[in-house]
């Protein structure tokens, strides 16, 4: 019998007095040749946590070793064959692949195992379907879901997405929709229609991005792996009230508030959304407006779960997306986080690795205040402070100054006019002959 004509198992919930649907989920690894086993159990044990977050049971899991992925069904035929008896036996309702899967072999496998087959991308994509409330964010992830099922189309027909909001199977979810066209000129068209959505809001938010640049006051984005506690830190500093769960990805859309640091200076911090190993690419192309936000940072906060065993890989997935976002080059501060949480042996290991990296615990303030002048200090190590005497035939250059710095003071002369200014390292080119 089919997946779509099995009678599921349900657990009755109060929401909103609707009934929720559970599927029973069976997780696949698959270990390849060059692998490390360590980094395939936790990507394994994250697959379960992404997994219930989707709202899925995942019941099981299996760790499987091949040299190189099959190009039928990415596992061996016997293996496949033995998974099908384990999945049929347990009355399991979709079986999730923690590696990509091509849609040759994701349809295969489906009808080897007679339930759904989904990958890891699929998982997340139906997370950030369930969680995106904005416009901007709605219409990102709905971008990257038609770019995820173009390829998988087999003629008309084909349903994309279910009516879910919840009570849907993982990779059924859409945004606003309950059924997606299927015909490829069709999503031809809408794709390119969210483009330019997306390009409109983009527009609104350089401008906003241009009102915090004239204000000079510094920007520090919040980065990090998802659940690391950012938005918990960003509450903790500036009181703003956003919401935190102790769930994946709860934070898709970006948020800035002004803090004040010790120093007396003000800063901006931005809270961004969180990543998460392989962070499925058509998802990062679909975010990019949101995640550029990053580029415009003075400084990053890069906030690591420090009570997580797998915390320095969390650290390499992180730059991974930096790298692709084109943020590697900020300037970066490591902070972690949770160490009200972690092991003391382990909080000790991650002092040696990581002697400049601040540690704090978001929830109980722990550690925030040292925090702060360790931002106030790096901040204040990125800026000069300098005196400049402007011919007035050169008022562009004053111009450049009220724009890109800080003026302290001007004042007018006989020869020009001499501004007393805080600069950033990186802008004083422009203005270093002017120097006095």
């Amino acid at each position: 019998m089919t997946y779509e004509g099995r009678q599921r198992r349900r657990l009755t919930a109060t929401v909103t007095d609707l009934e929720v649907e559970v599927q029973k989920a069976f997780l696949v690894g698959v270990l390849l040749y060059g692998d490390s086993l360590d980094d395939a159990k936790r990507s394994l044990e994250e697959l379960s946590l992404l997994t219930q977050t989707a709202g899925s049971d995942p019941v099981d899991a299996e760790l499987l070793k091949r040299d190189r992925p099959d190009p039928a069904r990415f596992i061996g035929k016997g293996q496949a064959e033995e998974l099908a008896a384990v999945t049929k036996a347990l009355d399991i309702d979709v079986v999730v692949f923690d590696n990509d899967l091509t849609p040759v072999q994701q349809r295969n496998l489906s009808k080897m195992f007679q339930c759904d087959v989904v990958d890891r991308v699929a998982v997340i994509l139906d997370i950030f379907a369930q969680h995106a409330t904005s416009k901007e964010g709605m219409l990102q992830v709905e971008l990257a879901l038609l770019r995820y099922h173009l390829p998988r189309l087999r003629g008309k027909g084909t349903e994309l997405s279910r009516q879910g909001f919840g009570l849907g199977g993982i990779g059924s979810r859409g945004p606003g929709e309950t059924r997606l066209e299927t015909d490829r000129r069709r999503i031809y068209a809408r794709v390119a229609r969210l483009e330019n959505e997306i390009k409109g809001l983009s527009s609104s938010r350089n401008t906003q991005r241009k009102a915090r640049r004239s204000s000079n006051i510094p920007l520090v984005a919040l980065v990090g792996y998802t659940n690391a506690g950012k938005s918990t830190l960003l509450n903790q500093i500036t009181d703003a009230g956003v919401l935190t769960e102790d769930r994946l990805f709860s934070t898709l859309g970006s948020t800035v508030r002004k803090a004040h640091l010790p120093s007396g200076d003000d800063i901006l911090l931005s809270d961004t959304v969180g990543f998460v190993r392989r962070l499925p690419h058509m998802l990062v192309e679909a975010f990019r407006s949101t995640l550029e936000e990053i580029n415009d940072a003075t400084m990053m906060l890069h906030i690591v779960d420090g009570s997580d065993p797998g915390a320095e890989s969390q650290i390499a997935a992180v730059r991974e997306v930096l790298v692709e976002i084109g943020a590697a080059e900020i300037e970066e501060q490591l902070v972690f986080n949770k160490i009200d949480l972690a092991d003391p042996v382990a909080i000790g290991r991650l002092h040696r690795v990581f002697p400049d990296a601040a540690f704090v615990s978001a929830l109980t303030g722990e550690g925030v205040g040292d925090l702060g002048h360790t931002i106030a200090k790096r901040l204040a190590d990125q800026y000069e402070d300098v005196k400049l005497s402007i011919p007035y035939d050169r008022a562009d250059v004053v111009a450049a100054i009220y724009r890109d710095g800080t003026v302290l003071s001007a004042d007018h002369g006989e020869e020009g006019t001499v501004v007393r200014a805080r600069i950033h390292t990186t802008r004083m080119n422009r203005f270093r002959e002017f120097a006095v």
